[in-house]
């Protein structure tokens, strides 16, 4: 992708006057659940030695990732956000175990918005001290969860209506992958299944946030009622709203209801001006009961 990790999304040109962005894990495949308990939270009790609270890890985890408002967030967030989960637990509090802090992994985040291993290789490389000790065990963390997500995640087929509402929407709309997943990672899965070849472009975590992704590729380019966002998590609502955009919820445990839903109604309304209004609440407001904010264990 070169040195600019954003050239392929701005040299993208509409061919329709429809866009569609669809995310990966968790909407377009059944990948959330595998990615997050056999890969990203077995590596952080591996690479900041917190065995003595594996169950508390999994379970922060578990909810900051997959069953809360904060689902599909960038990995390098979610870290910062479980620890501060975990620091809060009383359980956790009596272990003794030290939880880290990540003040420099923090800084970066709150500054950088291509939050991928490229960008972060760069800080490293130019950090010492106790900045470069915290970031190279974050880094190290980062590429284990990629190895082992390609070494497990493999005959894992996209959810039952993905395939029809792709081939559907060809020759109508411009369509990209629209995710914070690693972008070796989304092309490995969008291939194995021959779906790469429905989308003009797969846009992942070095490329920038969700939001940018739609606003270089969509923005100002497409009317904003020919704009839809396809994803399962809060963070791609946002990023639809960012560009003025519609959204299409795939409603955690409902994947194939949503996508059966999507090909039989949602594309026609799409492409038919209607989709704006009275049915695009509904579905917003449907999945956003899925999601809680609040943590269902005890902060006492």
């Amino acid at each position: 992708m070169g040195k600019d990790l954003q050239a392929d999304l701005k040299a993208f040109e509409p061919q329709h006057e429809f866009f569609v962005g669809i995310d990966s894990d968790g909407c377009a495949f059944n990948s959330m659940e595998v990615k997050h308990n056999d890969s990203f939270s077995v590596n952080l009790i591996k690479y900041f030695g917190l065995a003595a609270i594996s169950r508390q890890v999994h379970q922060v985890w578990d909810f900051v990732n997959l069953y809360s408002k904060t689902r599909g967030i960038n990995r390098f967030k979610a870290i910062i956000l479980a620890f501060d989960f975990l620091s809060q637990m009383p359980k956790v509090k009596r272990t003794g175990v030290q939880i880290p802090s990540l003040p420099y992994l923090r800084e970066w985040t709150e500054t950088e918005t291509k939050l991928g291993n490229p960008v972060l290789d760069q800080v490293i490389k130019k950090s010492t001290g106790a900045r470069l000790k915290e970031l190279s065990q974050v880094m190290e963390w980062s590429l284990d969860v990629n190895k082992t997500i390609s070494e497990i995640v493999y005959n894992l087929p996209p959810f039952p209506y993905v395939c029809q509402s792709l081939q559907q929407l060809v020759g109508k709309v411009d369509m990209i992958v629209v995710s914070a997943t690693p972008y070796e990672a989304l092309k490995r899965e969008w291939d194995e299944h021959n779906i790469s070849q429905y989308v003009a472009l797969i846009a992942g975590q070095e490329m920038g946030s969700k939001s940018e992704h739609l606003s270089i590729a969509a923005k100002g380019r497409y009317t904003a009622d020919r704009i839809i966002m396809i994803g399962d998590s809060p963070g791609d609502l946002k990023a639809a709203e960012s560009v003025e955009g519609l959204f299409f919820p795939v409603n955690p445990g409902y994947e194939e209801e949503s996508w059966q839903n999507f090909l039989e109604q949602g594309i026609d309304k799409f492409l038919g001006g209607t989709y704006k209004g009275a049915y695009e609440e509904k579905l917003i407001g449907e999945f956003d009961v899925l999601l809680p904010e609040d943590p269902p264990w005890d902060l006492g």
